[in-house]
């Protein structure tokens, strides 16, 4: 059971959009996660080892193996001490706020949420009369806050208003929410137009800002969101480097990725959630531009981006090493944000392709099966040496994947006027508002092992709607079926729909060819020439050495043949590929390092 397939750098090649090919409306809008109750076999578990393990990990961490809790406990004047830690700290107490905000809307955990809102109280008590806060200044020289563009403190702003969003959300507590507002507004008072210049070092506030100006409705943070991303690109950051901090051109005329991946993921992101709430064509002319650049020609398989460990970014077109690729967990997430939106904004399927690849690869294989170790660097190949950790001393990526993980609801469905859009296929069911009637519907699948899912739909009146299925590009052949009967339909922009007065009973049967695919990098690619990957669905597969004793000599053969085989132990569908001379066993990537240490291999030796 074997496909072939020549991939564009590591993936299939786009089609390029012209200007005037670019959709420039919001296709649709997305369901939110609190209406998704995950119930499958391969996510539900991870939650709940998320709701078990990692929030108690990132918990333990931030109020005792590390000063992050109790640098808020000083500033509130609860206990004496001095401030410890790294500049940006805050922001990883806010991240695993956000988590638990999350993981609460799914279950409650009257304990858990006890100890966050005795957090929230010393966040709260630590504020200043202005609205500022960041306990780096507050403990330290307060004279010296908004001195330095690179110090991150409009960084960890972004964060808050997002943990408060999302704690308002799932508590209808608003402490917190109050203390974000104080803060967004006291960045109001301090910048803008006749007022103090500044450039956010590292971007985050902007895409939260549109968050808050959707919350509250107040368009003084939208417009404020706009300002500071209209900042950039006229020297007015206060660095050495401007390709670093995505600063050389303003950002409606950047067409080329440079610099700092997590950064450019989180400005693209706010680029488009400004150009959905103010049809900003010229925002989405660039943003096509940068998408096709960064996944044409500076995305691995795996859909990590950032191969350079100098930068934590982008260097050169193609320069794409496995060994010391750096695919940053938080990049990987950032391109889930960053996809999230251009396929609301398009309503085509491709960029939801590209979210799956990082969702399922990229940021999955951050966090350990156990759920209590970290990735921060994500390479594709390995001697053996690079292993998951409990904590970093700059933990953006354990406090992003707790966060990240229960929110993955976010990302199933939307909804327009006329369609129901089908995104990602994960056992769950949703409860969807549509033309002011609640519609259940309920997915049964297997995915993404198998390539068949099952849709029950329940409403108590009629509905007249497109329901529109995702058709991955990695997906050659599907059929669909309502009510036991094929349906020939067409794919549009990656979806094919299904057009019907829906009534309480009704069943869809979408039934995708999942085969084992060996894919070819472009030759631009230097580190791939004369490799071949193996990838099956949405998931990259590698080789362990745990598997594969002999594995710097492993190589795949035009005639070998592939398999698949299910471990009960890992809970995994393994692929098994067999020559005359040669048996070699391949496993998803993102549960590499679960195991014995070895050596770990993404593309292989590849003989004719």
């Amino acid at each position: 059971m074997r496909r072939f397939i020549y991939l564009l750098v590591s993936i299939w090649v786009f089609s390029s959009c012209t200007q005037q090919d670019v959709p420039f409306l919001r296709k649709m809008e997305p369901v939110n996660f609190s209406q998704v109750t995950i119930t499958d076999q391969f996510w539900k578990p991870r939650l709940e080892t998320h709701a078990a393990t990692t929030l108690g990990v990132c918990i333990e961490q931030c109020e005792h193996a590390t000063h992050r809790v109790r640098n808020f406990a000083i500033a509130a004047g609860v206990i004496p001490g001095k401030f410890e830690g790294l500049v940006y700290d805050d922001s990883d107490l806010y991240k695993m706020i956000e988590g638990v905000a999350y993981s609460l809307k799914n279950q409650d955990n009257p304990t858990l949420e006890a100890k966050i809102d005795t957090i929230i109280d010393y966040i709260s008590k630590a504020q200043m009369e202005d609205g500022y806060l960041m306990t780096y200044y507050l403990l330290g020289n307060i004279d010296e806050r908004w001195t330095d563009m690179d110090k991150h403190e409009m960084y960890c702003c972004g964060h808050l208003i997002e943990a408060a969003i999302a704690y308002d959300d799932a508590t209808g507590k608003s402490k917190l929410l109050d203390v974000a507002i104080r803060f967004a507004n006291h960045l109001i008072d301090t910048f803008g137009p006749d007022k103090k210049i500044w450039v956010p070092g590292h971007q985050e506030v902007e895409l939260a800002l549109v968050k808050l100006y959707y919350k509250t409705h107040d368009s003084r943070y939208l417009d404020f969101s706009k300002w500071l991303l209209a900042q950039r690109g006229h020297g007015l950051g206060t660095w050495n480097s401007p390709e670093y901090h995505q600063d050389l051109l303003p950002v409606k005329e950047q067409r080329k990725i440079s610099g700092h991946a997590v950064r450019a993921m989180y400005m693209f992101t706010a680029m488009a959630d400004v150009a959905a709430a103010t049809n900003d064509k010229e925002y989405m002319v660039a943003l096509d531009s940068l998408w096709h650049d960064v996944v044409d020609r500076n995305m691995y398989l795996t859909g990590g981006i950032g191969s350079s460990k100098e930068n934590e970014g982008f260097t050169e077109d193609y320069d794409l090493p496995n060994d010391k690729a750096y695919c940053e967990t938080c990049a990987s997430v950032g391109m889930v944000f960053w996809n999230n939106r251009m396929n609301l904004l398009s309503g085509d399927a491709k960029y939801a392709d590209v979210l799956e690849r990082s969702m399922y690869n990229g940021a999955l294989a951050g966090i350990s099966l156990s759920g209590d170790k970290f990735f921060y660097v994500n390479p594709l190949e390995t001697d053996g040496t690079h292993h998951r950790k409990v904590w970093y001393r700059t933990a953006c990526c354990p406090s992003q994947i707790s966060r990240f993980l229960p929110s993955i609801g976010n990302y199933l469905y939307a909804k327009s006027d006329k369609n129901i859009w089908v995104n990602l296929y994960i056992g769950s069911t949703a409860h969807i508002n549509y033309q002011g009637d609640s519609v259940e519907i309920k997915q049964v699948t297997n995915y993404p092992w198998e390539g068949k899912i099952r849709f029950e739909i329940k409403t108590e009146k009629p509905f007249k709607a497109g329901l529109k299925f995702r058709i991955p590009g990695w997906c050659k052949q599907y059929t669909l079926a309502y009510n036991g009967q094929r349906e020939h339909t067409k794919v549009e922009l990656g979806y094919a729909t299904l057009e019907h007065n829906w009534r309480d009973g009704d069943v869809v049967e979408l039934c995708m060819d999942m085969e084992v695919e060996l894919v070819e990098a472009d030759p631009r690619v230097k580190a791939n020439v004369g490799k071949r990957a193996v990838q099956r669905g949405p998931l990259v597969y590698c080789l362990e050495q745990i598997d594969n004793p002999a594995i710097t000599k492993a190589i795949i053969t035009s005639d070998m043949a592939f398999t698949t085989t299910r471990n009960d132990g890992l809970g995994v569908v393994e692929i098994i590929g067999t020559s005359v001379d040669e048996t070699l066993k391949f496993i998803p990537y993102y549960i590499w390092d679960n195991r014995d240490p070895g050596k770990m291999k993404v593309w292989i030796d590849y003989k004719k």
